[in-house]
């Protein structure tokens, strides 16, 4: 395996080599659980999701941490307005999160560390970065001395001046500098807090990520992962803590960002107002949760994609064309396989899910041809046929996609369309030349079933056949005299 990411550290695509083969180690910033989260924040899990299969399959001893922040100003103002215990808030969306990422097909992570579950390994490191003199204590608050670290602001790759005009940075008469910032601080009576050395108080967001990689992980990690808005000054400052407080000269090997979700060409945010929840998404689209998670992959992780109701459709009707022909090579044994090679290449390559899923419709486009146009009854065929449907299986399940029976996809109907050009085709060993007429055999057996269907008035099985049918390139007429078919042109 020649896996190869971008490294936002270095700026540059490198090789990946863990550092411990028998233990590979991942962390992604995980959600604030105060509200439903949008659909720009599943971006993240759902590609690094992909990257987590991809490693597993050379490293099965991946350790995958992905946290839950339940400690945060705006879960307490959100429990305020509410009239509820914070811990209603957070419980409440912390079960939603994880019921909405399972319906994208997210497999839970390793580890799922809570930072209220980390105050002392967080209280400690706040200890430790005041004993080595990179931090302070003023007020009731611990504050990190941005001056004591000279490589702040090297994984954004500005100067500390632009970073602090580019971002708003609270000024306090207790800071040394403006862009100190804060590792606890003190909460009144009405607000979560634990006892420490500074008072009664709670940790600030950044040490959070920092204490809980270190806890399950270790001091120095493989992979961090995380959206690329977190750049600065979440992961930055994660940087500055986590060297300082477990003097080692890095702390993650490898960063990786996903690009932000636009909606219109505008960046999605809550705060603008433009955002997209994922819930109510899911709620929209309860049969074709799937569909949500092939646009997600559809543009390349490192890339802006723009949201829209278009591109949910168009994903709907392809995942229908590859049901479709999943459905149609139901008559031949196979299990899922190995991905091809050219698949497995796409993704190897910085997690190129464009091209892998370009390589996927080819695939199931070649496999519809030989239905349609090559005779079953050949042995090579069959052979073909069978290994090219355990070769889309295994695809999908790289991607995480095409796990559910055919029949469940089709429960909905969208119409599809396919181009079906007769030529020779290369699925698995020789090539198999098509022949000049489509399988009449095969498509009249179909269309048989389907009358049969609509003599029943079970439409839904007619309507689902002719989908078959047109998943395979071959287009139907109903008339007085029967149903006539032909190869669909474009």
């Amino acid at each position: 395996m020649a896996l190869r990411l971008y490294n936002s550290l270095s700026r540059r695509v490198e090789t990946f080599e863990p550092t411990d083969p028998n233990r590979v180690t991942m962390y992604l910033c995980g959600p604030t659980v105060y509200s439903y989260v949008h659909i720009g924040n599943a971006r993240g899990p759902v590609v690094f999701d992909v990257l987590a299969r991809l490693l597993r399959r050379e490293y099965p001893h991946l350790v995958y941490a992905r946290n839950i922040t339940d400690v945060d100003d705006k879960i307490n103002a959100a429990a305020r307005e509410a009239g509820v215990p914070i811990e209603a808030i957070t419980e409440k969306y912390a079960t939603i999160y994880r019921d909405d990422m399972a319906k994208l097909g997210v497999a839970p992570p390793d580890l799922e560390p809570l930072a209220t579950q980390h105050i002392v390994p967080i209280v400690a490191m706040c200890e430790s970065l005041i004993a080595s003199g990179h931090a302070y204590a003023a007020e009731g608050h611990v504050l990190f001395d941005v001056a004591k670290f000279a490589d702040y602001g090297k994984l954004s790759g500005r100067a500390t001046d632009e970073l602090i005009a580019g971002a708003r940075i609270e000024v306090a008469p207790y800071k040394r500098n403006p862009a100190d910032f804060v590792l606890w601080k003190p909460s009144t009576p009405d607000l979560p807090g634990w006892d420490s050395p500074w008072g009664y108080g709670r940790p600030g967001w950044h040490i959070e990520c920092s204490a809980m990689a270190a806890a399950h992980l270790g001091d120095v990690i493989d992979i961090h992962a995380g959206g690329v808005d977190l750049v600065f000054p979440h992961h930055e400052n994660e940087i500055a803590q986590s060297r300082c407080a477990h003097g080692t000269p890095t702390f993650a090997r490898f960063w990786l960002h996903n690009g932000m979700l636009t909606f219109g060409g505008a960046k999605m945010s809550k705060s603008v107002g433009n955002v997209k929840q994922l819930h109510a998404l899911l709620e929209q689209y309860p049969l074709r949760a799937e569909a949500l998670r092939y646009a997600l992959l559809s543009a390349h992780y490192r890339q802006p994609l723009d949201w829209s109701e278009t591109l949910i459709e168009q994903s709907i009707a392809t995942l229908t064309r590859l049901y479709g022909t999943l459905r149609a090579l139901a008559q031949f044994d196979s299990t899922p396989g190995i991905a091809s090679a050219e698949f497995e290449r796409a993704l190897e390559d910085d997690l190129n899910t464009p091209v892998a899923l370009a390589v996927l419709n080819n695939l199931a486009k070649s496999a519809r041809q030989m239905l349609a146009l090559a005779d079953p009854a050949n042995e090579a065929v069959r052979a073909s046929l069978a290994n090219v449907k355990s070769v889309l299986l295994g695809c999908g399940s790289m991607i995480g996609l095409l796990q559910q029976d055919p029949e469940a996809w089709f429960q909905g109907s969208v119409p599809v369309e396919v181009d079906l050009k007769p030529g020779a085709l290369h699925l698995s060993g020789a090539p198999v030349t098509v022949v000049s007429q489509p399988n009449s055999e095969f498509i009249d057996a179909l269309i048989t079933e389907r009358s049969a269907a609509r003599a029943a008035r079970d439409f839904a099985r007619a309507d689902a056949i002719r989908e078959e049918l047109a998943a395979m390139g071959v287009a139907i007429e109903d008339g007085p005299q029967g149903t006539r078919w032909k190869v669909a042109e474009r």
